[in-house]
């Protein structure tokens, strides 16, 4: 799975990004400081099994912190775009190549209204939101139009003398979309498009289905950043009037890296996600960090919750993809052979069977399958039952 992080620049995007995964990257408040793709590693967040279990885990993947589990997950991003980047203005069509194989986005947005059109930074409220969730989804939509047409009357000629073969060649000049037959499938009759005879296709059909392609293989989460900032609240509430039908969450990405910073140095105990901090060592800081950290739990943590970071990623993952996450263990053994503990967690597709998990770990255990364990339930299972989140499974296989 990989969670590409998209928006216009200048909208605190590789802020967001250094806040989800600790990486080194640059900064500026200037368009386009991000010209090659940042990729690392985020952390989604779960409840562990551990204390169910009554044992203590050891993680060999991600980390566990008072029974809450972070389970790695790729991140990917990309520069900065700006309105017309499919027809190459800004950094272009190379930059919208970096998503392809992203299976859900993170939208950034400035929700104080303080970035125009161009990245350019501008006086707080002065500048709408709105536009920029609309402009996104166009450039996407577009691109992805851009694909489906290349060569589109030459293909949909040679379509109408093989009739069946409309789907199959659809899929297969979208497969770097991650697009599959059932989502194909799905636009089409969604659409009422005349599958048998594509030549009908109208430009606008040809639109309406990169649309739907789009919606199903990039689904999309708005993080509202900067929420901090007194003109992004009233934008926010807005929004989510405007845009009822998008998931927008408020965020603020600055501060999730003070308190991650705090806690790495030992001045903090935080967690990521949670409402508060633990000032440990209020003797070590300085009148501006008590000054900072008075800041970021009132007007932040006490006000909205979090920082907003660590549930953007979680909704993204477990709310609009509806992946699961998985424990391998054992009916008497929950360590691996070194000892460790609970050491692995995998998160699966929505609806994933325990042979598809058997597969996920290793392709001998799903080739040579014959049966799996709930543990919890302490109760065999077939290959096809279906997993939920937070199962402890153990595989049975004949090698």
């Amino acid at each position: 799975m990989k969670i590409g992080i998209v928006g216009k620049p200048n909208v605190g995007k590789s802020t967001f990004f250094k806040a989800l995964t600790s990486a080194d990257v640059l900064i500026a408040n200037y368009p386009f400081a991000t010209i090659d793709p940042n990729t690392g590693m985020g952390f989604v967040k779960i409840e562990c099994i551990d204390k169910e279990l009554n044992v203590q885990c050891n993680p060999r993947t991600g980390y566990c912190i008072e029974h809450k589990r972070f389970v790695p997950v790729e991140v990917v991003d990309v520069a900065g775009l700006v309105p017309e980047a499919h027809l190459g203005k800004g950094l272009g069509l190379g930059f919208l190549d970096d998503l392809r194989q992203a299976d859900v986005l993170v939208h950034v947005i400035d929700c104080s209204g303080g970035t125009n059109e161009k990245g350019e930074p501008v006086q707080p409220g002065t500048w709408d939101p709105a536009n920029d969730i609309r402009f996104l989804e166009v450039e996407i939509d577009m691109w992805y139009l851009g694909i489906l047409k290349k060569g589109w009357d030459k293909l949909a000629r040679a379509l109408q003398l093989e009739k069946g073969k409309v789907l199959q060649t659809i899929v297969k000049q979208l497969s770097g979309l991650n697009v599959t037959d059932d989502i194909a499938a799905h636009a089409i009759n969604k659409l009422k498009l005349d599958i048998e005879n594509p030549i009908k296709w109208t430009d606008e059909n040809l639109k309406d289905f990169a649309i739907e392609l789009r919606k199903a293989t990039k689904p999309m989460v708005i993080a509202a950043n900067k929420i901090d900032i007194p003109q992004a609240a009233d934008n926010y509430e807005r929004l989510k009037k405007q845009f009822p039908d998008r998931m927008i969450l408020p965020c603020t990405g600055d501060h999730e890296i003070a308190l991650k910073e705090a806690n790495k140095a030992g001045l903090i105990k935080y967690i990521p996600g949670e409402d508060h901090f633990d000032i440990l060592h209020p003797e070590k800081l300085n009148p501006k960090q008590e000054s900072a950290l008075d800041y970021i739990q009132k007007n932040v943590l006490d006000k909205w919750g979090s920082t907003g970071v660590q549930q953007v990623i979680d909704s993204a993952v477990f709310n609009l993809l509806g992946y699961i996450a998985i424990f391998p263990g054992g009916m008497s053994k929950l360590a691996d052979q070194f000892g460790n503990v609970l050491p692995d967690v995998f998160l699966l597709p929505k609806n994933s069977t325990a042979l598809d998990f058997a597969f996920k770990i290793h392709t001998d255990l799903g080739k040579y399958f014959i049966k799996a364990l709930d543990v919890k339930k302490r109760i065999p299972v077939g290959k096809d039952h279906p997993l939920k989140h937070r199962d402890v499974i153990e595989i049975v296989s004949g090698k």
